[in-house]
């Protein structure tokens, strides 16, 4: 995701803790737009409260002071990034250099809503049963969900305050009760899950008493963590490995001579074999060509309150840390955080000019006064926002574009990437060092992304996107 900033008076104080700038970070731009604005240097956290609350960072190994070589570049510290690079150190033997523009898990890792589920992508399994046929779905769920279990794995490695408990698909109006309804039975008849739908009164009894739910669909698949944890706990096992990690070290430039991609950073030119790009909804243009346009990055805002009183939690109906999603197109995501603080997102400005607009704040505020009337008036402790990497299918790739270039990318999650970023830092892995497997025809694996229709014109494409959208009334 992208930018934030805090309504609380503390918590940009909170959300830069010390050990955060030992390399003179500059001053956090809230105002951050991978569309036009020039690749980050270094800059502070924005303050978020999984940077707020997190703790200290672990040791990185600063900037680029100097030339250098190396086997393999992983091009951003995020999720994606830092399991390629565990696993390449880890499963392979390759000892990779991370390069990051900003901060450590700066990015998409340090603003997501920490809600991991069993999906890949914006696409629902019935989508893709339309799209590529049951069996391929069949064979792109055991995919995911193996991914899934891999996830688990690392959150059991990394103390990252885990919250399982699955995850609920609330209906926000009654004619979506059909669509869940159909959605419950396709994954329990043709996945094999446990899913079940409840009415609303059973979703109130036992989960949340959320007053826009006409009812909901329950996957005990779901797990919600603080992101900036798992990321801390990556990163600590990359050092341990003698990875190195080069902070505000952004790619101004990249040429390829001889076979060799030359990576140019402030500080000097690092030189490698092979590369691989993890940038997920803060991918720069002109990072390369494989990569222009590949992506349409859709602002999201989060915001946290400060932690509930047991009353206050009570006046809510709020009995359950379960998390939950709604069925709008541009959903709601929420959550009861374990410090008591109530989590929710959706959609956020058009561009990163407009970011700061205390409109998409309120938008916010006023869907949790929707769902939650009691908490109304509760005080907000933190607010951000963050780019989300939509692909022009809805669906991620992790792939070589181009076989005779040694460059790989794994993006385009579309929101769904806090677990998903595991498997798809392991494959990049495989891909980087040409490990063969029978799901490379997958098709998430088997073709690159194409150029987003809007292409030179994708703030007109955002804006199509927004308006169509409400005009189908799913915001409100």
């Amino acid at each position: 995701m992208a930018t934030l900033t805090s309504t609380a008076p503390h918590a940009r104080a909170q959300a830069v803790p010390p050990a955060a700038a030992p390399h003179a970070a500059n001053p956090y731009d809230p105002r951050y737009d991978p569309l036009v604005s020039p690749a980050g240097r270094n800059q502070q956290y924005a303050p978020t409260y999984w940077v707020g609350t997190a703790g200290d960072p672990p040791p990185d190994d600063g900037p680029v002071l100097q030339d250098m070589d190396a086997d393999v570049v992983v091009i951003g510290s995020g999720f994606t990034g830092l399991v390629t690079a565990l696993n390449l150190a880890e499963e392979h033997g390759v000892m990779p250099i991370v390069l990051e523009a900003n901060q450590e898990s700066w990015g998409c890792t340090s603003r997501n809503g920490g809600q991991g589920q069993n999906a890949s992508g914006r696409l629902y399994r019935t989508q893709w049963i339309e799209r590529w046929g049951l069996e391929t779905a069949k064979r792109l769920d055991r995919e995911i969900h193996d991914g899934f279990d891999y996830w688990k794995s690392l959150v059991e490695r990394f103390p990252c305050d885990a919250q399982p408990g699955g995850h609920l698909y609330t209906a926000h109006r009654p004619k979506k009760m059909a669509f869940l309804e159909n959605l419950c039975r396709v994954m329990r008849e043709q996945f094999g899950y446990d899913t079940r739908m409840l009415s609303r009164e059973e979703l109130w009894e036992r989960y949340a008493m959320d007053r826009e739910a006409a009812g909901a669909m329950y996957e005990p698949e779901g797990v919600g963590i603080h992101p900036l944890k798992l990321a801390f706990g990556y990163l600590r096992r990359l050092r341990e490995l003698g990875v190195k990690i080069h902070t505000g070290s952004p790619v101004l430039g990249w040429e390829t001579v001889g076979g060799v991609h030359h990576l140019r950073t402030p500080g000097g030119v690092v030189r490698a074999r092979r590369v691989a790009v993890a940038t997920g909804g803060y991918t720069p243009q002109g990072l390369h060509p494989l990569l222009d346009n590949k992506i349409m990055p859709i602002l999201s805002n989060s915001m946290v309150t400060r932690p509930l009183t047991q009353q206050e939690r009570d006046a809510a109906g709020l009995k359950s840390t379960t998390f939950i999603t709604d069925t709008r197109t541009l959903r709601f995501y929420y959550r009861l955080l374990p410090d008591g603080s109530m989590q929710i997102g959706s959609r956020s400005a058009l561009t990163g000019a407009d970011a700061e607009n205390p409109r998409h704040l309120e938008l916010l505020k006023q869907g949790l006064a929707r769902k939650f009337p009691a908490l109304k008036d509760v005080p907000i402790a933190y607010s951000w926002w963050g780019w989300v990497d939509v692909s022009h299918d809805m669906m991620p790739r992790i792939t070589q574009p181009d076989a005779g270039q040694r460059i790989y990318y794994a993006i385009g999650y579309g929101g769904n990437g806090v677990s998903f970023s595991a498997q798809a830092g392991r494959r990049l892995a495989e891909r980087v060092v040409g490990k063969a497997g029978p799901q490379w025809d997958l098709p998430i694996y088997n073709s690159p992304l194409n150029g987003h229709l809007f292409a030179p014109f994708r703030r007109l494409g955002q804006a199509m996107f927004y308006k169509y959208y409400y005009l189908r009334d799913e915001v409100f």
